[in-house]
């Protein structure tokens, strides 16, 4: 596609709600996932730690 100015680019000829809010929602899913990732992650770390603690404190 070809705009004329910048305005006809983020108005997406008529469309740019649904292409900008397509956009806005997979900017937020992949910005969920990520923090969603990150607390498994430091739970998961927290818990091995908390393991190897009480199994070195219980030999």
């Amino acid at each position: 596609m070809h705009w004329n100015s910048v305005s006809e680019f983020f108005a997406m000829g008529g469309y740019a709600f649904y292409v900008w809010g397509s956009f806005g929602v997979t900017a937020a899913a992949v910005v969920i996932e990520m923090l969603l990732i990150r607390s498994q992650r430091r739970e998961l770390l927290r818990d091995l730690r908390n393991e190897l603690l009480s199994e070195r404190s219980s030999s």
